[in-house]
């Protein structure tokens, strides 16, 4: 299985790495996922198709890497002043972000993805943020993993494979499993 190759952020080939990466983007909102292909995302980003295949190997190893890209947030989690609030409003806005469109394309991306422990590594790093935030005011922290068990498991299941995403009360539910409420 193809793993893009690890680059040196800064210079050129970061420059080119965003070059393919907004060509792909502005792609996939001007045509259907299914109708990209490598030559086009290369002419687009101004490269040849064997610059792509050289970095990621095939196409659904480039849209993995702009899925997990777009998966990075570009803010710290919400303060709402109390732990249930901060992840209640983090939890609302993943489930949110994930249940759109474009989020069901990321979350199918992804799953290709020969790097698939990012995710976790990322939605990890903002429970991390809300945990530390409440550290020392908090009697019982839950870990990280059961928030990820509890929380974030059950949205992405039912997402990908149940007729409806979670409910806003089903997810308060989750919320307060997870915070042994």
């Amino acid at each position: 299985m193809n793993q893009p190759k690890e680059v040196r952020t800064g210079g050129r080939s970061a420059r080119v790495q965003e070059s393919i990466h907004s060509a792909v983007r502005q792609l996939l909102k001007e045509h259907e996922r299914a109708n990209v292909t490598v030559p086009m995302v290369a002419t687009l980003a101004g490269v040849t198709p064997s610059t792509i295949y050289r970095r990621w190997g095939d196409l659904n190893v480039l849209l993995a890497d702009v899925a997990l890209e777009r998966m990075r947030p570009d803010t710290e989690p919400l303060a709402t002043g109390s732990l249930r609030g901060d992840i209640q409003a983090w939890a609302e806005q993943y489930l949110d972000e994930m249940n759109s469109e474009p989020g069901r394309n990321m979350m199918r991306d992804v799953q290709s993805s020969p790097t698939k422990g990012t995710c976790v590594q990322i939605l990890g790093a903002q429970l991390r943020i809300i945990l530390e935030r409440h550290r020392g005011h908090v009697d019982q922290l839950p870990d990280i993993d059961r928030l990820l068990n509890v929380i974030v498991a059950p949205v992405v299941f039912r997402i990908l494979f149940a007729e409806a995403p979670l409910t806003l009360e089903q997810l308060n539910e989750q919320i307060d499993l997870a915070l042994g409420q």
